[in-house]
């Protein structure tokens, strides 16, 4: 999965994409390097980034999701947004799942619009206001406290419809250094073997801050840490750079 950012304020490649002739070049690019998914976010979730409303969030959109659709129907794309009017805008334009770093707790509406469209879901763990997204929790066992939220949260998504579910254990939304690495070795006991996990632990401060590095100096650590988790059973990988990701991949196999 190729991280597409319209965001001018993202914290590693804000206002690079935020065009849709850009936003084009940079798809076709990622799609060249491998990747089958393009994850389009139109709001930062950086520390102290803009809030956007739906009404932003379509219109810093625009045309870009059907433009993409045209010029490369071969892909398939995730629409990152936590709000619902916005996923019915994504659905019309042609999106193929949905991306929520909210678990439908930021906008009561997401998830009933997610099931009328019945498009695949994916789920993250986290805080459950946009204000304490970045709120460090105190968790006894990250990996068990984790697990209850999936059991809880997925029970709630079958009973609306939502079937098709995807599990993001949420890297870099409250949690401690220390957390983070837990989830990395416990990965295997994640989503119960009954859904598909997602980890996107690209250009995250887990990994840079304790190198003392910046967030595009850590491809190496980065690659080291993807081998480990699909080696767990992980089975999609959310990346700001395809090409990288790639070929570590190929040269392990």
């Amino acid at each position: 999965m190729g991280i597409l950012n319209l965001t001018p304020d993202s914290f590693s490649d804000g206002g690079k994409f935020n065009n849709e002739t850009n936003a084009l070049l940079q798809t076709e690019k990622m799609l060249s390097e491998g990747a089958s998914i393009i994850d389009i976010g139109a709001q930062s979730t950086r520390l102290n980034a803009n809030f956007l409303s739906a009404q932003e969030e379509i219109h810093r959109l625009g045309s870009i999701i059907r433009s993409i659709k045209k010029n490369f129907p071969e892909a398939l794309i995730s629409l990152d947004t936590f709000w619902g009017e916005v996923v019915h805008f994504g659905f019309n334009e042609g999106i193929d799942m949905v991306n929520d770093i909210s678990a439908g707790q930021f906008d009561p509406t997401l998830l009933p619009i997610v099931a009328q469209t019945k498009l695949p879901y994916i789920l993250m763990h986290g805080n459950p206001s946009y204000q304490q997204m970045h709120d460090k929790i105190h968790y006894e066992d990250i990996t068990y406290s984790v697990n209850q939220f999936l059991l809880n949260k997925s029970q709630e998504l079958l009973k609306l419809g939502i079937k098709d579910i995807i599990f993001d254990p949420g890297f870099g939304f409250g949690k401690t250094i220390e957390n983070q690495y837990q989830l990395i070795d416990e990965i295997q006991h994640l989503g119960f073997g009954e859904f598909p996990i997602l980890i996107g632990i690209s250009r995250k401060s887990f990994i840079y801050k304790p190198l003392g590095k910046s967030p595009l100096d850590i491809n190496e650590e980065t690659q080291q840490l993807h081998r480990k988790v699909l080696e767990q059973g992980a089975k999609i990988l959310r990346v700001h750079d395809v090409a990288s990701t790639n070929l570590a991949l190929m040269v392990d196999s």
